[in-house]
């Protein structure tokens, strides 16, 4: 169980990210169409799934915004936002942005990848939905950054995220 604060009170997760060099957790989440995105499918690839609570808030808005200008300039990378909005949402809000360069998924059908990636809110407000959290996945399927916001109202380390993905 990991340990974040949502503006000072403090929080918990259902669980640690996902170890350094470990294998990353297969996963079957939602896309916008509603079929189903299996970590599979990206295999080959660089992942970089940026999870975050809800489309709902500034902050996560602004996350998958910052990713979108991110992932224009990442060949060969797939930007996933992974967040608890309904498909309908996430296609909505990407639409009315003119987000092109990420995939939005959802966990609306698959609660056990909050667990599996232990991010998962499990008490205080947001108690169910997902924590803020950055994880890079190597072409071989192994996590080779992780990141989770220690305070859910900040956006993630852009720049470590960046220097990661560029060496």
């Amino acid at each position: 169980m990991s340990e974040i604060t949502l503006k000072g009170n403090v929080i918990h997760t259902s669980g640690e990210l996902p170890e350094m060099g470990s294998t990353a957790p297969d996963f079957k989440l939602t896309r916008n169409d509603l079929s189903d995105a299996a970590l599979a499918a990206y295999k080959g690839s660089r992942i970089v799934l940026n999870i975050f609570p809800s489309l709902d808030t500034g902050v996560c808005a602004a996350s998958v915004r910052r990713f979108n200008a991110i992932a224009e300039k990442l060949p060969d990378t797939f930007v996933l936002c992974i967040s608890a909005d309904l498909p309908f949402a996430q296609a909505r809000f990407c639409g009315a942005e003119g987000l092109q360069n990420v995939e939005t998924l959802s966990v609306y059908r698959s609660a056990e990848f909050g667990r599996e990636y232990g991010v998962q809110i499990v008490d205080g407000p947001m108690r169910g939905l997902l924590a803020r959290a950055v994880l890079v996945i190597e072409a071989d399927g192994s996590v080779g950054y992780r990141q989770l916001v220690p305070e859910i109202v900040e956006e993630p380390d852009y720049e470590a995220v960046l220097e990661h993905l560029h060496n």
